[in-house]
């Protein structure tokens, strides 16, 4: 007999231990509408796991990834048709994990549709969008949670948990890494070689990181060059770069992002954010599920969650898959509009990270420092 896909071949569940952020019966949590099933995919299994949402409908031009979807979440409505998708009233929430040049429409049709919406990052790659999607949610009322899976990896959750608690005291210096070799990302989309940058396509989690902390982002000085890998499939824009951040408060981040090279994973680990505060410091990684620190009197610690956690954050696949994330920040949002309270990051703050990675990209097209614009809408656009 076939085991249900949530166990092991030992009978042993696969979901180990996770945060929770409330449970509803499954009549009443939120329905989800998926839109992009291959990244989307993802996110159907992952809610599985979740105590506040439930998979109700999937949308994407391929037939296969359809068929794909209703194995992984059998009984949902599957469609090619977006706008199917949105007429329908189980979706509450619209999950969107289609190309970076899409998003903009699909948010701006979801609010008008009267849904709340989760969005991958990048938000948008294109800042020229940012007053007609300020306008669809000053409209419709709507709310948006941008998927930053890094914030809503355990690593990452402790280390702002600690922050928060006083332990490092105020952040003085962030570095914050994204590297990671994508030929496979290359041959997988192809569409990320013309449409789009890799200041917006990989430097959104350092990015988001360094604004997490540092707050709003004052000025950028960025430098980059196209690696041979880069080179190889076409790439036009860097595929490596580097860049120092001011914030407001005048501390200071440094965020980088190689594409194109030799990975020592064991060495390494493909996302780090180092908090630098004045009270502490401490590591978070990802993939690795381990969190370093240090105590009152200097003594190294590290937690390590790999035991307790990966099942629930990559069922026991490839490490580094992102259902845990996805199921965090989809219980998450969940959990903000039952309540009625603020979630993070939304779409304002989701939008002025656009507007520091915009930046990014003027200072390596022009070789000097760029001031970072706060998101200023006129009443006329509105």
């Amino acid at each position: 007999m076939a085991l249900h896909p949530d166990f092991l071949p030992t009978g042993q569940p696969t979901v180990g231990h996770r945060r929770r952020y409330g449970t509803l019966p499954e009549e009443e949590r939120l329905g989800v509408g998926v839109v992009g099933l291959h990244e989307g995919h993802t996110m159907l299994v992952a809610l599985r796991s979740s105590g506040l949402c439930r998979p109700v409908a999937g949308c994407d031009l391929a037939e296969e990834k359809r068929v794909a979807a209703l194995q992984a979440a059998p009984g949902i409505f599957v469609t090619d048709d977006y706008r199917r998708l949105l007429e329908r009233p189980d979706v509450q929430i619209v999950a969107i994990y289609t190309p970076d040049p899409l998003h903009a429409e699909q948010i701006e049709m979801a609010f008008e549709a009267g849904k709340h919406v989760i969005c991958t990052k990048p938000l948008i790659n294109d800042a020229e969008q940012i007053p007609r999607l300020l306008k669809a949610q000053k409209t419709s009322r709507m709310r948006l949670q941008v998927g930053q899976s890094t914030r809503f990896y355990e690593p990452f959750q402790r280390q702002r948990e600690l922050y928060e608690e006083g332990r490092m005291g105020e952040v003085e210096v962030l570095d914050a890494h994204y590297n990671h070799r994508m030929d496979w990302y290359y041959e997988k989309s192809p569409w990320t070689i013309a449409d789009t940058h890799w200041a917006y396509l990989g430097l959104s989690h350092p990015v988001d990181l360094a604004r997490w902390y540092l707050g709003p982002i004052a000025e950028v000085s960025a430098v980059g060059t196209v690696t041979t890998l880069g080179a190889r499939y076409g790439m036009r824009t860097p595929d490596a770069i580097s860049v120092n951040l001011i914030g407001a408060s005048g501390r200071i981040a440094r965020v980088l992002g190689n594409y194109g090279f030799h990975e020592l994973p064991r060495a390494r680990s493909l996302i780090e954010c180092f908090l630098m505060g004045s009270s502490g410091s401490s590591l978070a990684r990802y993939p690795d599920l381990r969190f370093t620190y240090h105590d009152e009197h200097g003594i190294e610690l590290e937690e390590d969650y790999h035991h307790a956690m990966a099942g629930y954050y990559y069922r026991h696949e490839l490490k580094g898959m992102h259902y845990g994330e996805f199921c965090n920040y989809a219980d998450y949002f969940a959990s903000k509009l039952l309540a009625g309270e603020p979630n993070s990051p939304d779409l304002e703050e989701g939008l002025q990270t656009v507007l520091v990675m915009r930046a990014i990209v003027e200072s390596l097209e022009t070789g000097g420092t760029v001031q970072v614009n706060a998101i200023q809408v006129s009443d006329a656009e509105l």
